[in-house]
């Protein structure tokens, strides 16, 4: 991983991310990508090569993202592009915070990890450190590692940064005002928890207990944790394609058990995917899905 700063003082990846890998890394095909940014100006244009050798900075990655995201929510790809440039514009701080996190994570700079996410926190709230800086940036660390311009050490280090961080910001939650807890599960052929941490960590900022039951969580292992558990709700989360299927055994399981059943995660990003699934899919925001969950859930709460 390359960070530099460009003429402008702007950090970023020196070489950027070629257009084939982004292309496969987001699911996006490459024709589609020329055509947001040359019809609707995400990323906006930068006087560089638009062909088979463009090559994407870490923020015009993250529109990208954002631009896919919107679309897989339905929007039309106008009023997607709106609605991205929207949220881009309020990111200035958010994006500055995502590139020290970078500078720290190519320098191989646990403490400077932490460190900039007690910053981002400190400005942005914990809500928005989670969505809008420390997520992104490790969604970077993801992109770089998978195109090969990172090594494993790097990824690994830098996860393991943001894991102790999250740990240490847990122990400190209050104590929970709820009385059942949720347990919060990757899909069964799913390692990455990383968002999941995030999503338990907001939680119990907000008064929820939660039960994290990991990566590859088995059905079983899931359905008979939330019986015993008498829990609220049960999470699961769910990024390969691959394993969508897996997972929806597990959020079928839960549901058939009476107990209100959330998911999300990549693997569930279109209508399609989300198609006959039981339970309630969470959006893409970590905040905006704790938001979903208590309202779902308050009444229930309150009434036991």
């Amino acid at each position: 991983m390359v960070v530099s700063t460009r003429p402008n003082g702007e950090k970023g990846d020196s070489r950027g991310i070629p257009i084939t890998d982004v292309a496969r890394l987001l699911g996006v095909p490459m024709p589609t990508l020329r055509s947001w940014e040359l019809r609707y100006g995400i990323p906006e244009l930068s006087g560089r090569p638009s062909g088979q050798h463009r090559r994407y900075r870490p923020d015009e990655v993250n529109a990208l993202r954002l631009m896919r995201d919107e679309i897989a929510r339905g929007e039309q790809a106008a009023l997607a592009a709106q609605s991205v440039r929207r949220m881009l514009g309020g990111q200035g701080q958010a994006q500055e915070l995502i590139l020290r996190v970078l500078d720290a994570a190519e320098r191989m700079d646990a403490a400077g990890i932490r460190a900039r996410l007690d910053l981002a926190a400190d400005a942005l709230g914990l809500a928005g450190c989670l969505d809008d800086v420390l997520l992104p940036a490790m969604r970077q660390v993801g992109v770089w590692w998978a195109a090969g311009h990172c090594d494993v050490a790097q990824e690994r280090m830098a996860t393991e940064a943001v894991r102790a961080w999250l740990d240490r910001r847990s122990a400190f939650a209050p104590a929970p005002t709820r009385s059942r807890p949720i347990l919060l599960a990757c899909g069964p052929s799913d390692l990455h928890t990383i968002g999941l941490e995030s999503m338990a960590l907001l939680l119990r900022s907000q008064g929820w207990p939660c039960r994290l039951l990991g990566a590859r969580a088995p059905t079983a292992t899931v359905a008979a944790a939330a019986r015993a558990s008498s829990a609220a709700a049960v999470i699961v989360v769910s990024h390969l394609a691959s394993g969508r299927l897996r997972a929806v055994e597990s959020i079928r399981a839960v549901h058939e058990l009476g107990i209100d059943v959330f998911y999300a995660g990549n693997a569930f990003s279109t209508p399609r995917s989300r198609r006959g699934v039981p339970g309630r899919y969470l959006g893409v925001r970590v905040q905006d899905a704790c938001a979903d969950l208590t309202q779902a859930l308050e009444p229930t709460e309150l009434g036991g």
